[in-house]
């Protein structure tokens, strides 16, 4: 069994690329979906509590994700405390996720933060989605309902895609002109040739 990790700074499009090979047949765990339920857990929901109050969340459904950004953006300290709890349970939960998924070949994992967190020791090939700075702020502001400081402020703690793309297998260039399929085909079919899958 392969971890292929697919990661990329916000609005670069990493999701969609996930779901993509989600559609080719390929079971992919979605790292950054899962924390958003995971601050449900019965253990991890007093311990977000005990950081950030209960404002963190509007009821028994819904994360109060503006308000838990203003206090993380804004407090590295606090950021740290909260990566360190939901990391830990994510890390739990993908382990669960490997052992129902021990028969296949590969395994892709969709997260954010692969490189920030420190987690690409723990794949065996990464792939980056990319797009230009001024398109990813733009998607970002459309999607979330942001303004572009609250969006740059955001993408201050992530890595620069200059710093990361050294250190990926593949880089998908997502740019609205040119078709992601063939792009995410492309990569599938190299990585089989590397297991020899045919």
């Amino acid at each position: 069994m392969k971890i292929i990790c697919i990661t990329g700074g916000m609005g670069s499009g990493k999701s969609v690329v996930a779901k993509i090979i989600e559609t080719l047949g390929y079971p992919v765990y979605y790292s950054d979906e899962r924390a958003k339920q995971l601050y449900f857990d019965a253990d991890i929901k007093p311990k977000i509590i005990e950081l950030l109050g209960t404002q963190a969340y509007i009821d028994d459904k819904t994360i109060n994700k503006k308000y838990i950004a203003e206090k993380i953006f804004s407090d590295k300290s606090l950021l740290d405390k909260i990566n360190n709890i939901i990391h830990t349970a994510v890390k739990n939960d993908f382990q669960k996720f490997l052992n129902e998924h021990k028969d296949q070949t590969f395994i892709f994992k969709e997260s954010a933060l692969t490189f920030e967190a420190g987690l690409n020791n723990a794949c065996d090939k990464i792939i980056l989605v990319t797009a230009p700075k001024d398109v990813r702020i733009k998607r970002v502001m459309k999607r979330d309902n942001l303004s572009e400081q609250e969006v740059m402020s955001r993408m201050a703690n992530q890595w620069d895609d200059e710093k990361k793309i050294p250190l990926a297998n593949y880089v998908i260039n997502n740019i609205e002109s040119e078709p992601l399929l063939p792009k995410v085909l492309d990569i599938i079919e190299d990585l089989k040739k590397q297991e020899n899958i045919f």
